[in-house]
């Protein structure tokens, strides 16, 4: 699948649509399985936001929203050094975050994994309060090599299907 594709996958899983998820949790074990169905309930409008701003999506729902960045990738550790404008994206979504106290939120989809294949990290953008505060201490922060560049490593991350049931479970 291309990368628009995993962002369509997101997006559906997000704003609930039960055909996306059927599909998404067929190789998902029983707890995954009822974490990913329990959007089904309290699910996100999200909007394409490709463009300028330079995220992919953005989720909005109730007290809570949030952009969203989705990297897709056959190898579990993703360098933002590998792309110059990379680096600069997250660093402005930074800069943006920090001044609407929000933060980003980046889903990383490994290929070629059963089960849930998605992870969630954030960027640290700190002063993030209230609720949206409590969701943001919870979710891993992208580290930053001795050089100073990001890396994710896709096993460091957040399941996807407990980011769902934690949200489900709080708002």
């Amino acid at each position: 699948m291309s990368g628009s594709a995993y962002e369509r996958e997101l997006k559906g899983i997000l704003a609930g649509d039960e055909k996306v998820l059927r599909k998404v949790v067929r190789s998902c074990d029983e707890e995954e399985k009822e974490n990913y169905l329990s959007i089904l309930g309290h699910p996100f409008i999200v909007l394409r936001a490709a463009g300028s701003f330079g995220v992919d999506l953005v989720a909005i729902r109730g007290d809570i929203s949030f952009p969203i960045e989705v990297k897709s990738s056959s190898n579990s550790t993703f360098h933002f050094s590998d792309k110059p404008r990379l680096g600069e994206q997250a660093e402005m979504l930074i800069r943006e975050c920090r001044r609407a106290s929000l933060f980003p939120l980046y889903a990383f989809r490994l290929k070629g994994v059963r089960g849930d294949a998605w992870r969630v990290f954030t960027l640290d953008v700190g002063g993030v309060e209230g609720r949206l505060g409590v969701v943001y201490r919870r979710i891993p922060k992208i580290p930053r090599t001795k050089s100073g560049n990001l890396v994710m490593r896709w096993e460091e991350g957040m399941p996807l299907n407990l980011f769902i049931a934690y949200l489900t479970s709080i708002f």
